[in-house]
């Protein structure tokens, strides 16, 4: 007697690029993709329970750049912002308090800012490994540019090894949130980041005297194309996660 395998569904990611956008804006748009996802988790059990089809669940892969902003995570301490509110309006930087793990972060032009909506029902449900896989996922993106990154044991996000120029560098900082295995926030990758930028935190709360911060373009001593190293990243994003994506004009 045959027996007609069913197919594994193979979850299906819309990538977004909003570009340049106010950090609030972002984190709303962002914050309505997570209800959505979630609400729809929550029709499908209805439907489940009821013996009707369910529907498919769409996901997403937010990329985009922020104007100079500081956030602080929930965990975080407001002693690592360095500025006050007076500091800071005169440099033209805001400041956020949001609901994402991790301490105190820089966003800024030139920086890649990944934000997944995934609801990790549909690839697996296991926080550590999803963060294993985000810093992955720019760890084969930097050995594209031939160079050698690490994770520090203790520590999320990737990082360069000590050479006989310069210490440990934090290259990409992670910092998410997770409400019915729905993610929320991501990742802050140094492309051709204003490095003196951190200067005004303690970047991480991290205090080490041999760790700093540093970016792609730093390391290898030319800006880079933001759009090209993108491309890579969401093809690692895809293989690593098992999914296949299209390209959404927002």
């Amino acid at each position: 007697m045959l027996v007609e395998l069913q197919k594994e569904k193979i979850p299906k990611v819309q990538l977004l690029d909003l570009g340049l956008i106010d950090y609030q804006e972002a984190w709303d748009f962002q914050t309505e993709r997570h209800k959505e996802l979630v609400a729809r988790k929550l029709r499908n059990r209805d439907l489940k329970k009821a013996g009707l089809a369910t529907e498919e669940q769409t996901h997403y892969l937010i990329f985009c750049e922020h104007p100079p902003v500081y956030t602080l995570g929930k965990t975080g301490s407001l002693d690592h912002l360095l500025l006050d509110e007076q500091g800071l309006a005169e440099k033209g930087f805001t400041f956020y308090k949001i609901n994402r793990g991790g301490d105190i972060t820089y966003h800024g032009p030139g920086q890649i800012v990944g934000y997944p909506i995934f609801d990790l029902d549909c690839f697996f449900t296991d926080v550590h490994k999803y963060v294993r896989y985000l810093e992955e996922a720019v760890m084969r993106t930097l050995a594209e540019y031939g160079i050698e990154s690490y994770r520090e044991e203790g520590y999320t996000g990737v990082w360069l090894p000590e050479n006989s120029h310069s210490p440990k560098r934090k290259i990409c900082a992670i910092g998410v949130h997770l409400s019915r295995w729905v993610t929320l926030h991501g990742f802050a990758f140094n492309v051709n980041t204003l490095l003196h930028h951190f200067d005004n935190i303690i970047p991480c709360g991290i205090q080490d005297d041999d760790k700093s911060v540093t970016s792609l373009a730093k390391e290898l001593g030319q800006a880079l194309d933001i759009k090209e190293v993108q491309n890579k990243l969401k093809q690692h994003f895809a293989d690593l996660f098992h999914y296949t994506y299209s390209t959404v004009n927002n």
